[in-house]
């Protein structure tokens, strides 16, 4: 596995050996040894999320306020592009943004620590994502950033409007969103 640095310290892009013939491709989409000696890091994943989703479905920017959650997250059938933003005040690079896309075909992987919230939207037909996450969901503390908050800027690869749930379309803007230390 090899980890590449983003623009924002402690967010990687992560890309498994992948190994593949005439049969197909075979790679370990995680290993926890291999994970702590590319990253330096070693969480305790509790949960694991699957979901699928439509072209143009957008789902983000979230994070919990509570519980917050260290996310490694992957597709594995079509493409998305994936953004996070740095809600860590006491950081450098708080209210920053960086996005990456991440596909079954190019299978690269991105760690996203406590603190930020994430989102993506779908750029394929469909996209199926894969979410380990170090805590469990609470509902009762999850937010969502606004997800076209102008003083964030993110870009979205829309093809029209995007499909959203009622609490992304309403998200908080960043100015006024619960943000972490």
């Amino acid at each position: 596995m090899k980890a590449i640095p983003t623009d924002i310290p402690g967010v990687l892009l992560l890309e498994p050996k992948v190994f593949g013939d005439d049969r197909g491709f075979f790679f370990e989409s995680y290993n926890r040894r291999a994970f702590r000696e590319a990253t330096g890091l070693d969480p305790d994943f509790v949960q694991d999320n699957h979901s699928k989703s439509a072209r143009n479905v957008l789902r983000g920017l979230h994070y919990q306020v509570e519980s917050a959650q260290g996310k490694l997250v992957r597709v594995t059938a079509g493409e998305v592009y994936d953004a996070v933003v740095d809600l860590r005040r006491s950081s450098p690079t708080f209210g920053r943004w960086m996005g990456v896309t991440l596909s079954a075909a190019n299978r690269r992987m991105l760690w996203v620590p406590e603190g930020f919230a994430h989102g993506f939207v779908v750029t394929s037909e469909s996209a199926e994502f894969l979410y380990k996450t170090t805590d469990y969901y609470a509902p009762e503390h999850e937010r969502s950033l606004l997800w076209n908050d102008p003083a964030l800027g993110i870009p979205w690869p829309l093809q029209g409007a995007p499909l959203l749930k009622p609490n992304d379309a309403n998200g908080t803007p960043l100015a006024s969103a619960e943000t972490f230390p």
